[in-house]
């Protein structure tokens, strides 16, 4: 949704009527993953994809006719390898896609709230029904607890109470996925499919020290979605116009700063310092965060000298084996924008489990089991 927001609220605003196809459930490989978004207006303009172009061109058959009246539909996609030339996934997994409409002002409206929340960061979930004993389509939004009561319904107080709930704990953790409910919300039963589509906050990327290779990895930072915050204690370094495209950039020592902001489980650290002074310090203070990734640029005889320093600082070894240094996987990097690259390969492995070995070397599925989606 965040890649088409501007898109999508332009549209709201300037009162544009659109179908919006959104990827539901994904059953083995396939190119994008669920909560993916592909819309088209009353003037047949396309935005977004919900399979690299693979089935784009029957989605859009449907949104035309939804658009005209059909009411909401879902849709599913696969194929066999003696259909590869057909509509379907030439990859060989199976999607199914939600495609409704958004033609009234209130309907509009409606969906323009949500799009607000999005872009001011806010997190919000949007539960709707895909089947069974409740209407098609049904919407409730979700907010985090003490942010607001849900607003819509599904059909039933007592499915919405349960969806309530349980949308609420799958934003608190970033997860997107189809649940299942009896009729009036009771719980193992698998009378109506709600699909609940989570929007967390970005998970932030900090960067520490002020270098040519920190200038390179904050501008792949934001281009994967994170929220880039750029630290170093030197003012001369640390400066807006050296780091453009950082959300933030931050002049103090770093381990000052890392104990003063927020660290979850999805946010990455990216250590480039190479500099005892500030880098024993710190990195004692990443690891007693949740952080998802904590890497380190030096050299290995760097890394060796930083591990003892940790170790003399009582860090013990569960902790220092956090760590990703040297940082990066092996590509053979030499400019700060290859090692940048190098570095988002690591994060991103490290993300979803993969081997980090060329794909042409492996058998088997090319796309890894989804996991968190709440960060897109």
């Amino acid at each position: 949704m965040r890649d088409i927001l501007p898109d999508l609220r332009a549209r709201c605003s300037d009162g544009i009527p659109f179908a919006l196809a959104t990827v539901v459930a994904v059953h083995g490989s396939a190119p994008r993953d669920p909560g993916a978004v592909l819309a088209v207006d009353a003037a047949g303009t396309v935005v977004g994809s919900v399979s690299g172009g693979c089935v784009e061109g029957d989605v859009y058959e449907v949104a035309r006719e939804v658009l005209a009246g059909a009411g909401p539909r879902v849709v599913a996609y696969g194929i066999s390898d003696d259909e590869a030339f057909g509509v379907g996934l030439t990859c060989g997994g199976t999607i199914e896609i939600l495609v409704r409409a958004y033609v009234t002002a209130a309907e509009r409206e409606d969906l323009a709230a949500v799009l607000d929340l999005i872009a001011a960061d806010l997190p919000v979930a949007e539960a709707t029904v895909l089947s069974g004993a409740a209407e098609t389509g049904a919407r409730l939004v979700v907010r985090p607890s003490g942010a607001g009561p849900a607003t819509g319904t599904l059909g039933s107080e007592g499915l919405d109470a349960a969806v309530t709930d349980d949308a609420r704990g799958l934003l608190a953790q970033g997860h997107t996925g189809i649940q299942w409910y009896g009729a009036h919300g009771q719980r193992r039963m698998q009378e109506v499919a709600v699909f609940v589509r989570t929007y967390a906050p970005p998970p932030r990327m900090l960067v520490f020290g002020a270098i040519d290779h920190a200038a390179a990895t904050a501008r792949i930072g934001s281009f994967l979605g994170y929220r880039v915050t750029v630290c170093d204690a030197r003012p001369a370094f640390a400066t807006r116009e050296r780091f453009p495209v950082a959300d933030e950039v931050v002049c103090a020592w770093p381990h000052d700063y890392l104990e003063a902001t927020e660290v979850d489980a999805r946010t990455v650290i990216c250590v480039l310092t190479h500099d005892p002074k500030f880098d024993v310090p710190l990195l004692a203070a990443a690891l007693r965060t949740p952080a998802a990734y904590i890497g380190v640029m030096g050299s290995r005889r760097t890394h060796q000298d930083r591990l003892a320093r940790l170790r003399a600082a009582g860090v013990d070894e569960a902790h220092l084996a956090r760590l990703a240094s040297p940082v990066g996987l092996d590509l053979g990097a030499r400019t700060p924008e290859e090692t940048a690259v190098s570095i988002a390969a690591e994060i991103i492995q490290h993300r979803w489990g993969g081997t980090g070995r060329p794909l042409g070397e492996l058998s088997g599925a090319i796309h890894h089991p989804g996991g968190p989606t709440g960060t897109r």
